[in-house]
């Protein structure tokens, strides 16, 4: 063994201590608790979909729960415009509003119904050809309905039904016994559509969004939450339907009313949850990253501790994956107002995706004059992104996977208007408090580092554009996106900012591209 001098040891001793010493002096790293703070995920209590849970899920989530990161958030409000896709065995016959009629028709009507799925042979899918689409319409991000209420799956499930309806049986509807996946594996198409769509997205680095429904209208044990065609005696107490609606209110079936069976079996529930879970986890798992699982609809208060367990297992899969908060309360990561832009800056940190249709539905629109147009879409991107929000235009294909010719005319006009002014739009954010607007036809968004001003006006301004809350240095330039040429501009006796627009700059702007015109200002 080599001998070392006592002073050898006194130096390591030395160097150790103040190394220990330096380090200890260094400035503490900020801890980011973005994932477990609370505050920073309150949904508004104005969210409708918010009321129909917050009697019974938990405002502050149990300590252990984490929300996805605060990457996963920034490339959220990043994206401004996606596609929510709804595609099922409702395609077929071009029914509208989705499954939503499946409610109302008939017993031997949902018979036949749910037998559709042994016909379904979508020749006319091609999954590279909707992604190129969707690139070429400006689109971020895609939704997909992996699922909708009435319990078809549009992907490789492994999971089985065990108990449904028989909605043709003598005497009127009873549940029986069965043995199946329910999806489209088993039609004679038997391509996971799910999986092929999910490929081609990352081929054109399009954000993955996976819709599922909660309740499953075609599974016996998923009854009777919400608005399942087969209610309980104690339906009442086990499902919420939301602050609007009484108990028994009956407009979801319509004539047909609900079918009466008696209440699940503690077997049943557990059944349920665990094929619930299992789909989801068949998601997260099957199909590579996911960015977002949108949530749909809600279970009711028996059932939500078994429903935040399944949460706190999916967040150990993926967690960095965006969960809507529908039926989830405040444990989702983002909200999608349906239907409608909110008129103001939302009061709240949860970032959200306004949900609209092109047509009249989600779903698939025949009806050429229906489809509202790119100058809508547009319109809509820049008040939902002035707003600090993000806009999803709901398309739906045909029963042979095709969309319709004036819906892909419509989103190409919006790519192609994209392509030249989408630097004020994506990876923006909305101004402080109120100056997001200015009048009823100019919006505002900024760059993040807060150099770049954009003003988005609906309508050309005329000879000159007056802005009354910016006010850029001397010196700035200010173009009209998509025009190399600087523009004139000074500020008036007023202190507003006045930029000369002649009609020569209109006359440069192609005829399809005039949807708004977005000026950019160096702040």
């Amino acid at each position: 063994m080599e001998h070392r001098p006592k002073s050898f040891y006194r130096l390591v001793i030395g160097i150790s201590t103040v190394t220990a010493f330096l380090f200890a002096c260094q400035p503490k790293q900020p801890v980011d608790n973005f994932s477990s703070d609370p505050t920073q995920h309150m949904l508004p209590k104005t969210d409708r979909n918010y009321g129909h849970t917050s009697g019974y899920i938990e405002d502050v989530p149990v300590p252990e729960y984490r929300w996805a990161s605060r990457k996963a958030y920034e490339d959220f409000n990043d994206m401004k415009f996606g596609v929510r896709i709804h595609w099922g065995l409702y395609s077929i016959t071009q029914q509208s509003k989705e499954s939503w009629p499946y409610l109302k028709i008939p017993h031997a009507e949902k018979q036949a119904y749910n037998e559709l799925y042994k016909t379904w042979n979508p020749q006319g899918f091609n999954a590279d050809q909707w992604m190129n689409l969707f690139a070429d319409a400006g689109m971020k991000m895609f939704a997909f309905t992996t699922k909708h209420h009435e319990g078809f799956s549009m992907f490789d499930t492994k999971t089985r039904v065990k108990r449904r309806v028989n909605y043709s049986a003598s005497g009127g509807p009873v549940i029986e016994d069965c043995d199946l996946a329910y999806s489209i594996m088993e039609t004679p198409f038997k391509r996971d559509v799910v999986k092929e769509l999910t490929d081609a997205a990352r081929k054109k680095d399009i954000k993955i969004d996976l819709y599922f429904s909660h309740p499953d209208w075609y599974d016996a044990d998923f009854r009777p939450y919400v608005w399942h065609p087969l209610q309980v005696p104690s339906s009442d107490s086990l499902t919420v339907r939301g602050p609007d609606l009484k108990p028994q209110d009956q407009t979801h079936w319509g004539d047909v009313g609900s079918v009466r069976t008696p209440d699940a079996s503690p077997e049943e529930i557990d059944r349920m949850m665990k094929r619930h879970r299992d789909q989801l986890v068949e998601l997260l798992t099957n199909y590579g990253k996911i960015d977002m699982i949108c949530l749909d609809m809600w279970f009711g208060p028996t059932i939500w501790p078994k429903l935040r367990e399944t949460m706190l297992e999916l967040r150990k899969i993926q967690p960095d994956v965006m969960f809507r908060a529908r039926g989830i309360g405040n444990y989702g990561d983002y909200y999608t107002p349906e239907g409608f832009v909110p008129g103001d800056k939302e009061n709240t940190n949860v970032p959200w995706f306004v949900i609209y249709p092109l047509g009249r539905f989600f779903s698939y629109e025949k009806d050429s004059a229906e489809h509202k147009g790119a100058k809508w879409i547009v319109e809509n991107i820049l008040d939902c992104a002035a707003k600090g929000g993000n806009f999803m235009v709901g398309v739906g294909p045909d029963g042979n996977g095709t969309f319709h010719p004036e819906a892909e005319r419509q989103l190409r006009q919006t790519g192609s208007w994209l392509k030249v002014n989408g630097e004020g739009v994506y990876a923006t954010r909305a101004r402080d408090a109120s100056s997001w607007k200015e009048g009823d036809s100019i919006r505002f968004t900024r760059s993040k580092d807060d150099k770049t001003i954009y003003a988005h006006c609906f309508v050309w301004p005329g000879e000159q554009l007056v802005l009354k809350t910016v006010n850029p240095e001397k010196g700035a330039k200010i173009y009209l996106l998509g025009n190399d040429t600087p523009l004139e501009w000074e500020q008036n006796a007023a202190g507003e900012l006045v930029i000369k627009t002649p009609e020569s700059l209109l006359n440069a702007v192609p005829e399809d591209l005039r949807l708004a015109y977005s000026f950019k200002i160096e702040n």
